[in-house]
């Protein structure tokens, strides 16, 4: 019995390393802190808005990044041209009634170094997620709504981060 209980955890081990020796031969590798070609950066959000404050936390995620004040303190500037969340019927039942939603959350922004230069032209990210609806369910879909629209938010500043990382800053 004890045999084949070490038996048991000695082939769960060498499963395991097999998979760790799969993950990193094909290039896996966990996503790690961005390292941005800038050392300061001033955003042009409101201080209450919850984008600039997800924004910002993963900016001072990496520990090297400044996020300026003062527009003219900073060597880029992220100036936000649009936002806006939207929801759009997508399909209707058979008495005419909504059964599903396409919401759609945009973002256009712009960077721009010291000297007022663009380095990054207007940029427009969309987002897309469809929800479900349910007359039945209206709190519970009101919630999800919410909680995909947070997800679209978390999704944007991944984007928007890794498109700063590979700025070409004069």
């Amino acid at each position: 019995m004890k045999n084949k209980n070490q038996l048991a955890r000695c082939t769960n081990a060498l499963l395991i390393f097999a998979a760790i020796g799969l993950l990193s031969a094909c290039g896996f590798a966990l996503r790690g802190a961005f390292d941005f070609p800038f050392s300061s950066i001033y955003i042009g959000l409101p201080e209450t808005s919850p984008l600039a404050s997800e924004l910002k936390r993963n900016l001072r995620a990496n520990g090297k990044t400044l996020i300026a004040t003062d527009p003219k303190e900073a060597d880029v500037q992220l100036d936000v041209l649009g936002e806006t969340r939207d929801k759009a019927i997508l399909s209707l039942n058979s008495q005419g009634r909504v059964r599903e939603y396409n919401l759609l959350y945009s973002f256009r922004f712009r960077v721009r170094n010291k000297a007022g230069i663009e380095v990054l032209e207007s940029t427009t990210i969309n987002l897309k997620r469809n929800l479900t609806f349910s007359e039945a369910q209206v709190l519970a879909k009101e919630n999800e709504e919410a909680l995909l629209f947070r997800d679209m938010q978390a999704d944007l500043v991944q984007q928007l981060l890794r498109r700063l990382a590979v700025l070409k800053v004069q």
